[in-house]
């Protein structure tokens, strides 16, 4: 037996081919379910332990050679093909692969095509913010209790720099240097430490708008989002429920009509139909005072929405982190989005 094992492994040396056929047969003869290693390795259970040693030795030998050969011919083999390949200028070219936008810039994306088609510009400011743009500004003076409503993250534990906990931080110096009339959404990440459960992070993306005016009424706000809600759902019935927010008065939520149509509708709106998709409300007057905008002489609205529950609600999203862990089975599935 050690001697046949041995006459082997020297014709695993000397063996040479150009054909894939060849090789294959080399494979199944050696390291086939029924090759020569699986035969020598029922035999090798009958010999005397005295002899075991020597020979499971030469098998092992006999076994790496066989795989080293295998994979040294195909490696020979394959760079063979390739360059035939690249000499050949009659083959047709590879087809590229094409690219996945990621559901939270195609949200965005239909969000600011929206209202750019009502005269809405695009503005964007920093995202580590100082005290004044992110929250005095806003009618939220230092000790003010609604600052408790956002927990913030400072830098260096500077109380006058902090990351924007929303994007009305880029409103505040879009008025600080552009007169009236204004139109403009600003889009942007926005970051809160909000560790209230196993799905939630420390950041998603916002987008708020802001109109500015004379004569600019509750009125004009509520067709904006009429228009809006239409153009991104197909659902125009919307409905509007006091709420509270620092730097508008009044303000709202806004819910659109989802509808019942299913199983997963149920789910969404709790059994109500009805789904939260923002909050908005009038600019509240000191607001515009801080911005050096004569309340007396214009006004305006403002609202503000998260693009990642939006991109759950159109995508049929179940679950946020998906939204953030960058899996490329899940991007893949977006590669027919614009």
């Amino acid at each position: 037996m050690e001697e046949r094992i041995k006459k082997n492994i020297e014709e695993i040396k000397d063996f040479s081919t150009n054909s894939h056929e060849e090789l294959e047969a080399f494979r199944i003869k050696y390291l086939g379910k029924k090759g020569l290693l699986t035969s020598y390795f029922i035999d090798f259970k009958s010999l005397d332990n005295d002899k075991k040693k020597d020979v499971g030795q030469l098998l092992n030998q006999l076994k790496l050679s066989a795989q080293s050969k295998l994979e040294e011919l195909k490696t020979k083999l394959l760079s063979g093909v390739s360059k035939s390949k690249l000499n050949d200028l009659s083959r047709p070219g590879d087809i590229i692969q094409l690219g996945s936008r990621h559901p939270i810039s195609i949200v965005k994306n239909r969000i600011v095509e929206i209202f750019s088609e009502i005269g809405f510009t695009i503005s964007e400011g920093p995202e580590i913010e100082d005290d004044w743009h992110n929250f005095s500004a806003l009618n939220l003076p230092e000790h003010h209790p609604a600052r408790d409503m956002q927990d913030t993250f400072f830098v260096d534990k500077d109380p006058d720099f902090l990351l924007r906990t929303h994007t009305s931080s880029v409103q505040v110096r879009y008025m600080e240097n552009n007169k009236p009339p204004i139109r403009t959404i600003s889009p942007g990440r926005v970051y809160r430490n909000e560790a209230i459960s196993a799905r939630s992070h420390c950041f998603f993306h916002q987008i708020e708008g802001l109109c500015i005016d004379k004569d600019v009424s509750f009125a004009d706000l509520k067709q904006t989002l009429e228009y809006f809600t239409t153009k991104l759902f197909g659902k125009s019935k919307i409905r509007l429920r006091p709420s509270y927010f620092p730097f508008t008065e009044p303000s709202a939520e806004v819910d659109v009509y989802w509808g019942l149509n299913n199983e997963t509708d149920y789910k969404m709106t709790k059994g109500t139909g009805w789904l939260e998709i923002m909050g908005c409300g009038m600019v509240d007057p000191n607001v515009l005072k801080n911005c050096k905008i004569d309340p007396n002489e214009y006004s305006g609205f403002a609202f503000g929405l998260g693009i990642d529950r939006i991109a759950l609600l159109l995508h049929q999203i179940d679950d946020i982190r998906l939204l953030s862990e960058n899996d490329i089975r899940f991007l893949e599935q977006f590669k027919a989005s614009y």
